[in-house]
């Protein structure tokens, strides 16, 4: 029941609704009664640098753990550029729209591209690179993507690699939010590893805080040129938690016996079930997502009748008025509620259907 007293809604409103794993949580209750180190140079979290260093191949990669994936990209974009340099993102990238602003604020502006399905290709960043070719305008210098991305959708081997090669060949920095990156890596279809992913890019994080942890996100820095000072400039961005044993027990957990993967792998299960059997029902999807973001148009009052009992995001109006809805499952997302909103949204659609008919 909620504060009126009224029934609470299943919800699928994001990813990071339910605290953290069971398993995480033991962890940090046993961690919680020994004397750590602070700052991050406790032992907890050079195990989890060690583990995400063994997972990824790069075993002179630095990994730094930070709380959250705004703080993350600010201080990573922030450390990575000159004062007259600018990031590239697409229209609906997290930086560009979901931040507050919080590139800018460090004094970097993020020009945008158009999305294809939520994606930026090496065609689209040419245009924009050869208009700022003066010194009147901000230099572009570092490419944002996310994997998965925003809608959900996943950047295949070839897509990164022909990204990589371009940034390579332009002396551009490649910069991977992985806020979700563990659901972009037990997707259906995905042929990316995190091996992949390192080799292919200058930096990128892992994100904890949507897969199961309390929060946390590991950001690796594969490129040794931007390694140096770092931890100088996380400190100075007030990224630096001082209790770092919090976020270094959590991603030991995650990485120590496949917890990472196996949360994520749920999250998409539901969410492909939640997919299949929508679409059954007749429902209008915007995008082919195979992770644990769902994006789907309905009519308004089929909005208000679900919003009765479920919970979700409005993530736009679009110009013939219907709504685009996200569903977001997470580790904790039970199948039986996944089952109560296909069977609520069929039996809504034949209603609806019989009462316009």
């Amino acid at each position: 029941m909620d504060g009126q007293g009224s029934v609470q809604r299943i919800g699928f409103r994001n990813d990071y609704s339910e605290g953290a794993h069971p398993r995480l949580l033991q962890a940090l209750a046993q961690a919680s009664t020994e004397q750590n180190a602070g700052y991050g140079l406790d032992r907890h979290s050079a195990r989890a640098a060690q583990l995400i260093r063994q997972a990824c191949a790069q075993a002179q990669a630095d990994v730094h753990l930070l709380v959250g994936g705004t703080q993350v990209n600010l201080t990573a974009i922030a450390a990575f550029l000159r004062p007259h340099q600018a990031a590239i993102a697409v229209d609906s990238g997290h930086i560009a729209t979901h931040e507050t602003g919080a590139i800018e604020l460090t004094g970097h502006k993020v020009l945008t591209v158009a999305a294809v399905d939520g994606k930026l290709s090496p065609a689209q960043l040419q245009p924009l690179i050869d208009l700022h070719a003066s010194e009147h305008m901000v230099q572009p210098r570092l490419v944002y993507v996310s994997q998965s991305t925003e809608l959900g959708t996943l950047y295949s081997r070839a897509e990164l690699q022909a990204l990589s090669a371009f940034c390579r060949a332009r002396g551009l920095l490649l910069y991977l939010d992985g806020a979700r990156l563990g659901a972009a890596l037990t997707a259906e279809g995905n042929d990316l590893s995190l091996a992949d992913i390192a080799a292919l890019t200058d930096a990128f994080y892992i994100g904890g805080t949507k897969n199961g942890a309390l929060l946390g996100e590991a950001l690796v820095i594969v490129n040794p040129a931007l390694q140096p000072d770092f931890r100088h400039l996380i400190k100075q961005r007030g990224a630096m938690l001082a209790k770092g044993m919090v976020l270094g027990v959590q991603f030991t957990a995650l990485f120590e016996d496949g917890l990472f993967l196996e949360l994520a792998a749920h999250a998409n299960r539901m969410a492909l079930r939640l997919r299949d059997g929508l679409a059954a029902a007749g429902a209008q999807f915007i995008v082919e997502s195979p992770t644990n973001q769902q994006f789907l148009a309905l009519p308004a009052n089929m909005v208000e009748a679900l919003e009765r009992n479920y919970d979700f995001q409005r993530w736009h109006v679009r110009a013939d008025g219907w709504i685009v809805i996200r569903l977001a499952t997470s580790w904790a997302t039970r199948i039986e509620h996944v089952d109560a909103l296909c069977r609520d949204f069929a039996a809504l659609a034949d209603a609806l259907s019989g009462a316009s008919g």
